[in-house]
């Protein structure tokens, strides 16, 4: 479909390593003059579900400064724009829990929050795992917990996972595997 909106003009109001945060005067599609906000995430957003052979997946708790409140969410992060998704959730996924996958598979491509952000995201299910030791970054705190998969998807149902990402492909990965 042809885009209804014409941007009249974009002003740069603030930028870190991270995002940026863009004022857009627009036209809107009733012909009137509008402001839109836009934040523009400078990685892709990846998340990744182990499962190994029993029927485990990995969750990874954090508190979230954004929510001022504790969150279980897959193992997820940020992908540099410039390097490929599947080497990032690779190293995402060393980096929180400690594991590595043998076979890898893209099931999902998400927009987070569509209406105020460009950010494109990514789950992979991740299977054949071998764990090690994990490796933090400075600004994780992160707590790892290993449970049945039906138990995580049923955190989902109950409200206990909130993270868009991770209910998104805690869902598929139940429709794939039939749970």
């Amino acid at each position: 479909m042809e885009n209804p909106w014409k941007t009249k003009s974009i002003k740069n109001i603030y930028e870190n390593p991270w995002m940026k945060l863009e004022e857009h005067q627009v036209v809107n599609p009733s012909g009137k003059d509008g402001i839109y906000g836009k934040v523009i995430f400078k990685n892709k957003a990846l998340g990744i579900i182990p499962v190994d052979h029993e029927g485990n997946t990995w969750l990874v708790g954090q508190y979230r400064y954004t929510l001022d409140e504790f969150s279980w969410e897959i193992p997820m992060g940020g992908g540099p724009l410039e390097i490929d998704i599947l080497e990032s959730a690779k190293r995402e996924l060393k980096e929180e829990t400690g594991l590595l996958a043998q076979k890898w598979t893209n099931i999902l491509r998400i927009h987070t929050s569509n209406s105020v952000t460009d950010e494109e995201g990514f789950v992979f299910l991740a299977e054949g795992l071998t764990e090690g030791e994990t490796e933090f970054e400075e600004t994780e705190q992160l707590h790892v917990l290993r449970l049945p998969l039906h138990e995580a998807v049923q955190k989902v149902l109950d409200g206990e996972i909130t993270d868009a990402i991770s209910i998104a492909g805690l869902l598929k990965v139940a429709k794939l595997k039939n749970i």
